[in-house]
């Protein structure tokens, strides 16, 4: 067997050993589905309920990607700014650190009244949660360029603006994929979380709200099916991720070139 079919295999064989077990425990005391449905349950609710459940995943998305696409760019061009001077850096870092350890279900429901538009609000708190660490990792990469390439530079008597696009900004790479990992799964938590404290309903639904009422309907599969969703929406979110990096930097970054042991 190859290496790159263990990788994949390893994570599967995991996952099967875990459903399985769990579908053995509950059939073997006998659990009733209102606590712990058994995965067969789940995957049937899923089936039954996908018209719903599919519908508000497709909220939850979207207010995911736009939350991930506004972290980009307003956390990038942050970077941008701090990496100009220290001084500015050290003068509004720390207000970048508050929108990491500002509890978002404390400050979502004063968004969601300022902020008129429902689509709008749930967007900006998820903005919020997901953003930190572009502005820390890639503000890390545009300073952590090689000393020597950064003297050849000053040799050859480049500008500042040729040493941002040429030296800078691909030093950075690694570090914000590594951050875009991260902030990929904040944005879906922040989406999620928003959508928990805004209580929106109707068309505008999403999976939030289908696990809110499951769980006042005691519809215990139809929670289980939704988180299931939730999760799955996560993974792919980090694959894709991490797809994008390796497209990105395989052909030059130590990362992607070292091979496995």
């Amino acid at each position: 067997m190859s290496r790159r079919a263990a990788r994949w295999l390893a994570p599967a064989a995991v996952g099967a050993g875990v459903l399985l077990s769990w579908q053995g425990l509950v059939t073997a005391f006998d659990v009733p589905f209102y606590l712990v449905p058994a995965p067969s349950l789940v995957a049937k609710t899923l089936v039954q309920d996908a018209p719903l459940l599919f519908d508000a995943l497709l909220v939850t998305l979207h207010i995911t990607a736009l939350a991930l696409l506004l972290a980009v760019v307003l956390g990038v061009a942050v970077a941008l700014v701090f990496v100009q001077s220290r001084i500015i850096e050290m003068s509004l870092f720390p207000y970048a650190v508050l929108l990491q350890v500002t509890p978002i279900v404390a400050i979502a429901p004063l968004i969601i009244i300022w902020v008129k538009n429902p689509l709008a609000a749930l967007v900006v708190c998820a903005t919020i949660v997901a953003i930190f660490p572009i502005i820390s990792n890639t503000t890390l990469g545009l300073r952590s360029v090689d000393p020597g390439l950064a003297d050849l530079f000053r040799l050859y008597g480049a500008g500042r603006w040729q040493t941002l696009v040429r030296l800078r900004v691909p030093s950075a790479l690694p570090y914000f994929f590594a951050g875009l990992r991260v902030s990929g799964g904040l944005a879906l938590i922040g989406a999620v979380v928003a959508e928990f404290v805004a209580g929106t309903g109707g068309t505008s639904s999403g999976l939030a709200y289908q696990i809110l009422q499951a769980g006042l309907q005691l519809n215990i599969p139809r929670l289980f099916a939704a988180l299931l969703l939730i999760t799955l929406a996560g993974v792919a979110i980090f694959a894709l991720v991490s797809l994008a990096a390796h497209l990105a930097l395989r052909r030059w970054h130590e990362s992607e070139l070292v091979p496995e042991p």
